[in-house]
């Protein structure tokens, strides 16, 4: 469905599907090798990997129940604008130099004209033969991040991240921002800490912030994402959301 879309076009499907797809972070590293081994252009691919983690459907219905649909539907919006100007951004930087080498050599697939598609045997061998490579390369960031993850997900100091995210002041944003990236959660776990820095006195825009920074910059997919790309693309990777989601952030402050 990605393949030969232009630019645009590619980041508003790919956005859209992640949306649909029930992929998380730890499933970035599997997911941008099949997606660079495919021929997708790597911000179509960036724009993908950003949506799926930030946006879940069951996050969704749990926003409608909490926050009522106006939020749910300012979340989705801005999650998706996020996924689709980032992946534009590092698409016509051309950095697909900044990708590890060996995800360019990988090749899984058989040729691409219907006379050698592969039947159903040799698809097997070909996934298994993948899913050996592609553990045997990353398995180590995996559980280092599973480690860091599970680590801080047992010391979430609440009442601290209230104090902090509580106050209407201009540093609220990036501080949000800041003290997400540590964190690890999926969309839907991360919603109970959101409510409760909304009743604790939070924005909404600050609270959209640290939603996003936690799911979509989270410490153990940057690690995860560490064995495939190079680190001047892991920075920019980080910079250009973490932009993206600091100004939504303080959109949403400024207009609600």
């Amino acid at each position: 469905m990605l393949g030969g879309k232009r630019e645009g076009v590619g980041n508003v499907l790919a956005a859209g599907l992640g949306v649909l797809t029930p992929f998380c972070s730890c499933s970035a590293v599997p997911l941008f090798i099949g997606f660079v081994e495919s021929g997708i252009p790597l911000g179509v691919t960036f724009s993908f990997l950003i949506a799926a983690p930030i946006i879940n459907e069951v996050a969704l219905v749990m926003l409608v129940g909490l926050f009522g649909w106006r939020t749910a539907a300012l979340y989705l919006i801005s999650g998706l604008l996020i996924a689709i100007v980032s992946g534009v951004i590092i698409g016509r930087l051309r950095v697909e130099g900044w990708v590890e080498d060996f995800v360019w050599q990988m090749q899984f697939n058989a040729a691409d004209d219907d006379s050698a598609r592969p039947d159903w045997n040799e698809r097997f061998a070909l996934a298994t033969r993948a899913v050996r490579e592609i553990v045997g390369k990353v398995w180590l960031y995996v559980v280092i991040g599973i480690a860091v993850g599970a680590f801080i997900h047992g010391y979430v100091p609440t009442d601290a991240l209230a104090s902090i995210l509580g106050k209407d002041a201009w540093w609220s944003v990036p501080a949000a921002v800041l003290v997400g990236v540590p964190l690890y959660s999926n969309a839907a776990g991360v919603i109970p800490i959101a409510s409760s820095l909304m009743e604790k006195g939070a924005s909404l825009g600050t609270v959209l912030a640290f939603m996003m920074s936690v799911v979509g910059l989270s410490l153990p997919e940057m690690i995860i994402l560490r064995r495939v790309l190079k680190p001047p693309l892991l920075a920019l990777f980080i910079f250009v959301i973490a932009c993206a989601i600091v100004v939504t952030g303080y959109v949403f402050n400024l207009i609600i």
